[in-house]
């Protein structure tokens, strides 16, 4: 793959992954406008590990103190976070749809359902939602206040994440606001959610990879660019997005992918071949 090619979609996938946006969207669509071929698995991991390691080192201290807590340990750190020992479990509980979801749903997202009008009708459905969900939602709640039927609810809402252009970060936000979390709250419980999943599409590309023939080659200039780029990307996106949501709304976020569903039907149905 170009390096070029590497760096753009890297660029795509740091930036759109943690907006509300759906990076599986703006990948494909980029690559299908492009004329770009998005199936090497060395670029798959390069792109989900990079992902990965921006939620893991933004959060890494709340995950340590998650972690510790889980298993009884008291920590000084996030107030929030010190008010709800359970989240360790309550994150692991939420995370048990979406791995069903991949199990049951894989093929599907990596076929049939990964064309244009899906992707055009899951970005105006969800945008839809938020933007429902910005004006029913009444703002109340922090991490210290979720229990189980909040993992569970949010945990099935990103389990919907497997359908392209659904956005998971868009999808788990939009159920936080339905549950009356404020919107930085909801957002870090989303990001905190994602990381299991982004690891088990990170082992999982690894574990493909090596039925293919090994692993010896992965670390290769074209995953190491990948890695870097999401990252660094992923890390700087977080850190904006958070600032963002402690004084504005999901509004524009809504109508983005309202007007980008919409354009992505319309080029799609102005391609068709006759």
């Amino acid at each position: 793959m170009p390096l070029l090619q590497v760096i753009v979609l890297a660029l795509v996938q740091g930036l759109t992954e943690f907006l509300p946006i759906s990076s599986t969207a703006h990948l494909y669509l980029t690559s299908w406008l492009f004329g770009w071929q998005l199936e090497g698995l060395d670029f798959d991991i390069a792109l989900h590990i990079g992902t990965l390691f921006a939620v893991l080192l933004y959060f890494a201290r709340d995950w340590v103190q998650i972690i510790a807590q889980g298993f009884g340990v008291r920590m000084k750190g996030d107030d929030e976070l010190q008010h709800n020992h359970m989240l360790l479990w309550l994150l692991v509980i939420g995370s048990i749809p979406i791995g069903v979801a991949g199990v049951l749903f894989n093929k599907q997202a990596e076929t049939t359902w990964r064309n244009p009008f899906v992707i055009g009708g899951m970005l105006i459905a969800v945008g839809v939602l938020m933007y429902l969900a910005e004006n029913a939602g009444r703002r109340q709640r922090d991490l210290s206040s979720i229990n189980l039927p909040d993992a569970l609810a949010i945990g099935a809402a990103q389990a919907l994440a497997v359908v392209p252009g659904t956005s998971r970060s868009g999808i788990t936000i939009t159920a936080g606001l339905f549950s009356n979390m404020t919107r930085e709250s909801a957002a870090r419980f989303s990001f905190l959610l994602s990381t299991p999943a982004l690891a088990a599409a990170a082992g999982k590309a690894l574990y493909d990879l090596h039925k293919k023939g090994g692993l010896h080659g992965v670390l290769n200039t074209d995953v190491l660019v990948g890695v870097a780029v999401s990252a660094i990307t992923g890390c700087c996106v977080i850190s904006w997005f958070l600032h963002y949501l402690r004084r504005s709304g999901l509004r524009p976020f809504a109508y983005y992918r309202i007007l980008f569903g919409i354009i992505v039907i319309a080029l799609a149905l102005i391609r068709r071949p006759a």
